[in-house]
Order: C-alpha cells, then sequence, then structure tokens
C-alpha cells in the first residue's frame, strides 16, 4: 500500500499536518493539495483543536509545488492556466485565512509555493539550516502568493523575487522579519508546538478575534486585491512564458526535470 501524502494527528488541542512526500522534497502535487484542504476544513471544524501546526517528513519542509506534475498536466491557454492558479492560491491562502492560528515548522528547503506557504502561517519556526527561497524568476514562471512585499521591506522583496534567490538562509530570513524563530536542527518541530501550545493556552475567543482583527487591517490597505492582481500577472506569465520558460520546458520534455533545473541553475550562474 502507497505510503499516504499527508498524515494528520491531534496532540493535545494542536492539530498536527505532516507533508509525507520525502522523496520528493515534499513538493505539493494534487492529491496532497486536496488532502490539506480536507485537513484543513476538518481541524477548522473541530471545536477541540485550537491552533494548527504544518511540517514535512524528511529532508524538507517543501521544495514547492511539484514541477513533474505540472509538466504531465500539459496546461495551455488563459483559462486553464487561471483555473489552475485559482487552486494552488487558495491552497496558500488558507493558512492565512483559517480562523485559527497555524504555525509552520520548516527546515530543509522551504521554496516558492512552499516558501508562500509559511508566509501565509501566522508564526514560522526556522531550522538553523533552513534554505528559502522564491526561485520563479529563473525559470520564467510566476508567483502564486505575492505576500512577501507585506511580511518584509520592498528591498528585501525585489531583491528576492526579481533574481530568483533560493539561497537564503534562516538568519537573513529572520533579519527579513519573515520567521519569528531559528532554533538548532531537529529543533523546530517542537519549538513550534511550543507555541502552539502556548497559543492554546490563551482566550480562544480572543486569538481567533484578534487574529481576524490583524488580518483586515492588511484587507484595508489593499492587501487582498493586491494578491488577486499579482495573481492575474502570473496567469499572464505562465500562459504566455519567454524564451527562458520555453527553453526550460523543453529541456524538461526531451531530458528530464533534473536537466532542465541544471539549465537553469547554470544560466543563472552565467554559464548557459
Amino acid at each position: 500500500m502507497a505510503e499516504p501524502v499527508i498524515k494528520t494527528r491531534v496532540d493535545g488541542r494542536v492539530g498536527v499536518i505532516t507533508f509525507n512526500r520525502p522523496d520528493v522534497l515534499n513538493a505539493f502535487n494534487g492529491a496532497l493539495v486536496e488532502q490539506v484542504n480536507q485537513a484543513m476544513a476538518d481541524f477548522t471544524r473541530d471545536e477541540s483543536v485550537l491552533a494548527i501546526v504544518v511540517h514535512g517528513e524528511g529532508r524538507a519542509f517543501s521544495a514547492g509545488f511539484d514541477l513533474k506534475e505540472s509538466a504531465l498536466r500539459n496546461t495551455t491557454g488563459t483559462d486553464q492556466w487561471r483555473r489552475l492558479l485559482e487552486i494552488d492560491f487558495d491552497f496558500i491562502m488558507q493558512f492565512w485565512d483559517c480562523p485559527k492560528p497555524t504555525v509552520a515548522a520548516v527546515h530543509g528547503f522551504c521554496l516558492a509555493g512552499a516558501f508562500e506557504l509559511a508566509l501565509c502561517c501566522d508564526i514560522t519556526v526556522a531550522a538553523a539550516g533552513t534554505r528559502f527561497g522564491e526561485p520563479e524568476a529563473r525559470f520564467g514562471s510566476g508567483i502564486i502568493c505575492m505576500l512577501l512585499p507585506y511580511a518584509t521591506s520592498p528591498k528585501f522583496a525585489k531583491e528576492l523575487l526579481l533574481t530568483g534567490n533560493d539561497r537564503v538562509d534562516a538568519e537573513r530570513a529572520h533579519l527579513m522579519g519573515i520567521v519569528n524563530h531559528v532554533v538548532p536542527e531537529g529543533q523546530h518541530l517542537d519549538r513550534a508546538m511550543e507555541l502552539a501550545r502556548d497559543l492554546c493556552a490563551a482566550a480562544p475567543l480572543s486569538v481567533q478575534l484578534t487574529k481576524r482583527a490583524i488580518n483586515r487591517s492588511f484587507d484595508m490597505m489593499g492587501l487582498r486585491q493586491a494578491l488577486l492582481a499579482a495573481l492575474d500577472v502570473d496567469v499572464i506569465i505562465e500562459s504566455t512564458g519567454g524564451a527562458e520558460r520555453q527553453e526550460f520546458n523543453r529541456i524538461r520534455r526531451e531530458q528530464g526535470l533534473k536537466a532542465a533545473l541544471a539549465w537553469r541553475d547554470a544560466k543563472f550562474a552565467g554559464k548557459a
């Protein structure tokens, strides 16, 4: 029997979601997205659960959305891309929109869509060796949920997003304000659970209404409209593409994903 792509459990009053595709760095495929959506809905309805922790099995939190599955879909046209990206957008934003507090415990790699998901969580704990980033610009892709400019300064956000940097270490992420705590390797989940229990010890109604008020203040500053506008841009990028994206996809089709990623990294280093 195949291993489930996620695991869920309740520890006291904390709901725990574990990404369980360690052989592919917990890349988000369609099955994982659907099962996380269901787990989040279940934990939201369960009155005994007061906080939610998400983390990854194996060597990484997650490397983001599954590029192999994306290639197999062979998505074309603006309408198809919009439907797909709206599903991905809602998957990420549910951690922001969840009425209960969410905590991300990250380690290894926290990249692309997974980086955006961690940003959407209310608190993020990172193991010291975690690598963060948004590599989409390297191969002509777009940002699904452009929350980073709201989580840090415009200077930090532009440098990371426009260069496609995927080598931001945990200490720099902490300096940027996108990580709450950096802990020694192997201690990220324990610290996240400790924080989640602190959240559970507070008055639930006060916690949930305060989270709603904070999120509403961002919406009043235009966050939701800005994110949807950025999603429109991503639809255009993905459905039209440029020379870099076309070449990346050609290599991926003909030689496989590993060769395409090697081409991307060599090009970024000025070797292609």
